[in-house]
């Protein structure tokens, strides 16, 4: 029904060997009940590599877009718009196609063998579609990326963060492991879940500035251990690798989009030399900085 529904808001971006995704807000049909519903897309064509993608397909009902604006500008937090005069029901179509380049970094020296690991690694040998379930976590993923404040290469930084959250939930959902529960006891305090959320919230903000365990335990009021241990629990990673992927994927960004320099980009990293930049960006990209450039 998408064609006959009003566009009001449509955000793409394509960044090499990383995530293309699309997001069309349309204005929502009154008297019509959409049904909130999540979709795995497997492509495997064994002869294409380009052709081989993991793709999410999210479709959500019951938010709105605030249209009242002074000028364009990204999705709006209708939620802080103490004075918007005009607020639209939408229907959200999210798309987040994801390339076997970009997948294959997450399963590199892993030797066991599952679905999941076939999967991210284009193991499996035939393509299929999955219907996937939006528990919490999804939702809240979805929500943030529809409705955040952020702007230019904070934007970036934030979609690339999110869309890794995304790949993670529906990972998880495949395997059956996607209940909200916790192994860690502490993490059934809401009030330390979100420490740990409040500290994923400073990396992302200090990308450039990187901070050692203890000043960032310290920013969250939250003992070290803990810290490392919930972060590892609710993200699936540590809080160095996150920060190591966040700091790459926005160089990407910085080379590609914005057509800055390596030295540029080295120094807005907080790296003390190209160098040690380059090796970093080698080694969690498979290709050099400059090499991007010619792409």
């Amino acid at each position: 029904m998408q064609h006959e529904m009003e566009l009001v808001q449509h955000k793409t971006q394509r960044i090499p060997g990383s995530v293309h995704y699309v997001i069309n807000r349309y204005r929502k049909i009154p008297n019509v009940i959409f049904e909130d519903t999540g979709m795995m897309i497997y492509n495997y064509h064994e002869d294409n590599k380009k052709t081989k993608t993991l793709e999410l397909v999210f479709c959500i009902s019951g938010n709105k877009y605030c249209k009242e604006k002074a000028e364009e500008c990204s999705f709006c937090k209708h939620s802080q718009s103490h004075h918007c005069e005009e607020l639209i029901e939408t229907l959200d179509i999210a798309s987040f196609r994801y390339s076997k380049e970009h997948l294959t970094q997450f399963v590199k020296g892993i030797k066991t063998s599952s679905f999941s690991e076939d999967v991210l690694n284009f193991k499996h040998t035939s393509s299929f579609s999955k219907t996937l379930p939006l528990c919490s976590r999804t939702r809240n993923a979805l929500d943030a990326l529809l409705n955040h404040n952020y702007s230019e290469s904070l934007e970036n930084i934030f979609i690339n963060a999110q869309t890794q959250m995304l790949l993670l939930y529906s990972m998880e959902c495949m395997a059956g492991d996607g209940e909200d529960s916790f192994s860690c006891k502490f993490l059934a305090n809401e009030a330390d879940r979100k420490k740990i959320s409040l500290a994923r919230e400073i990396l992302l903000q200090q990308i450039g500035e990187p901070l050692t365990i203890k000043e960032l335990s310290r920013k969250v009021a939250i003992n070290e251990c803990y810290l490392k241990k919930g972060f590892k629990e609710m993200y699936g990673t540590t809080i160095f690798d996150f920060f190591q992927s966040q700091r790459m994927e926005h160089a990407k960004y910085l080379l590609y989009e914005k057509e800055l320099t390596v030295t540029d980009v080295s120094a807005l990293l907080g790296y003390s030399s190209i160098s040690h930049f380059s090796t970093a960006f080698k080694k969690h990209t498979g290709i050099k900085p400059c090499e991007l450039l010619f792409r």
